[in-house]
């Protein structure tokens, strides 16, 4: 029996020796099938699910790879229980599979009549399907497809959409590679797309998702319609889609709150997209304002619940998403599979960086004292008030001047949650602060002032969480965050891994007040940036050197 670093246990959960020499092998293929739930000092736990293991199939894994990777680095024997269910679950996918006949209509089909039976009875489903046909397939309602493949997936039969996808008006778009080429990762993720027309492609951030849906563009030639998280991304889409493509500006829009532009390739917000005006979508006349053959979903795990429910009438556009992490913080995982697509592409952050795409990154915590009278007031505060008192506790500013002290000459982002701790930290530190409330215009002046030295410090709200381009920041310094929410630590430490032109390695300092809840939701925001490979180093804020 091989000594491996990994003890799979008959309850699903895979436990792993961080130790262990292999253990850092056996995390990323771990990973391709597995989801990190604690991720203390020595021995990290992974929980086998069955969406995990429906995403594996879907990124072209099957059952036999996922035992051989147990086999191979479990140290004890893999219980019979769990290969049974990992071959059952795995074999599930795709027993359903949805087509379109001649005639343009969709039908259900199964290779097992008996799962077809069982599944037609379900309440849920028996609304969306309409008659049975002679061959045994069941019609669907011409508006269902999406629908129908969210209550699949929830009776734990997730359907193969096979019904292909309309080709949207053609448009002439052309990658155009002078000075850089696509890196393999990137084309392999374009490859996989487009083989199957819709699905999540995941990449660190700095990894250039921005490319891949470029490239995606590229492949179909098709009017496009892409969704951001707000207009700076907007902006910065536009820029590297006119200088990465031949697109010109006439052919690229921007819809957000400030410009209502539809044009072959268009830009629009989640936020536009999402606004009600006397209770009904103002803007859903986007949706249909040309016909888009390909949508692209930037930073999907972000994406507004309402916009699924939009989502779901596009079944018929190709839809690429495109993240950092498909950890959503509403477990709204399995919405993302059924109505963008299952995960198509994603390489693990630790092997980018090996490859030099993405800066090395060194992630500590920094743990500050709360002073008696600040713990004795903690400690008669509420539920709700504890986090706030614990995530802004006045030593973090004395914390922050002694790591940007150490860190003098670098580019430093300090990011928090609350805009009265970052007004004080602006204030205090005589540096530029960053806000929702801040204009567009001036967040680009100042993210420009930033990448071109001028400003070598910003204080910034979680507006700088999404697809801001500051390649050469090297610290980020955290002193607040949304709660326990993994998907920001994720974006947080991505805003530093664009490979630098100075060569520095990256620095995440987490700053947190010792035994209080902003310690235990620190402990939560970690998990994914473990599962990818980062340690972080505890220090002592009372050992920090200026």
């Amino acid at each position: 029996m091989p000594d491996g670093p990994l003890i799979v246990q008959s309850d699903r959960t895979v436990l792993l020796e961080v130790a262990h020499p292999d253990a850092g092998t056996a995390r990323h293929e771990l990973a391709v099938f597995a989801e990190l739930e604690r991720a203390p000092e020595h021995v990290h736990t992974y929980r086998i699910t069955r969406l995990g293991l429906w995403n594996a199939r879907a990124a072209g894994h099957s059952a036999e790879e996922i035992l051989a990777t147990l086999d191979r680095y479990s140290k004890f024997a893999v219980p019979q229980s769990v290969s049974l269910e990992i071959v059952e679950v795995i074999a599930r996918y795709g027993k359903l599979v949805i087509e379109r006949r001649d005639d343009g209509s969709l039908v259900l089909r199964s290779t097992d009549a008996a799962v077809l039976s069982e599944i037609t009875r379900a309440k849920k489903v028996g609304v969306l399907l309409n008659t049975k046909k002679d061959d045994g397939t069941w019609g669907i309602e011409p508006w269902a497809r999406g629908q129908l493949k969210q209550e699949l997936i929830k009776l734990g039969w997730p359907a193969d959409d096979l019904a292909g996808f309309t080709p949207g008006t053609p448009h002439a778009i052309d990658l155009d590679e002078t000075g850089w080429h696509l890196r393999d990762y990137q084309q392999k993720a374009i490859d996989n797309f487009a083989e199957h027309g819709s699905g999540v492609v995941v990449l660190p951030c700095g990894a250039g998702k921005t490319l891949v849906g470029a490239g995606a563009m590229a492949t179909v030639k098709t009017n496009t319609l892409i969704l951001v998280t707000n207009t700076v991304s907007a902006r910065q889409w536009r820029a590297e889609l006119l200088k990465r493509t031949s697109l010109t500006e006439e052919e690229i829009g921007e819809y957000s709150g400030l410009v209502k532009e539809v044009k072959p390739v268009t830009i629009a917000t989640y936020q536009i997209l999402t606004s009600k005006r006397g209770g009904v979508y103002a803007h859903l006349e986007l949706l249909d304002a040309l016909d888009w053959g390909l949508v692209v979903y930037d930073e999907v795990h972000l994406l507004p619940a309402p916009v699924f429910k939009l989502t779901a009438d596009l079944q018929a556009r190709r839809r690429l998403g495109l993240t950092a992490t498909l950890v959503r913080e509403d477990g709204r995982e399995s919405d993302v599979f059924s109505l963008i697509g299952p995960k198509r592409f994603d390489a693990p952050w630790k092997e980018i960086e090996a490859e030099g795409y993405i800066a090395p990154a060194n992630c500590y915590e920094v743990r500050v004292e709360l002073p008696f009278t600040e713990r004795m007031t903690y400690a008669a505060a509420s539920d709700d008030e504890r986090y706030r008192l614990a995530a802004t506790a006045p030593a973090k500013l004395d914390a922050t001047r002694q790591l940007i002290a150490q860190h003098r000459g670098e580019r430093i982002l300090v990011i928090g949650q609350y805009l009265d701790q970052l007004e004080e930290l602006s204030t205090q530190l005589g540096a530029p602060q960053v806000t929702g409330a801040t204009p567009v215009a001036e967040r680009e002046r100042l993210f420009q002032a930033f990448r071109d030295g001028e400003e070598k410090i910003l204080v910034v709200s979680k507006v700088a969480n999404f697809s801001i381009d500051l390649p050469e920041a090297s610290v980020a310094i955290q002193v607040s965050g949304s709660f326990g929410s993994r998907q920001e630590e994720a974006q947080r430490l991505g805003r530093l891994l664009r490979p630098k032109e100075s060569g520095l390695s990256a620095s995440f300092y987490t700053l947190v007040a010792r035994d209080t809840v902003d310690q235990d939701f620190a402990q939560n925001r970690q998990r994914f940036l473990a599962e990818q490979g980062y340690a972080y180093e505890i220090l002592d804020a009372d050992t920090l050197v200026a």
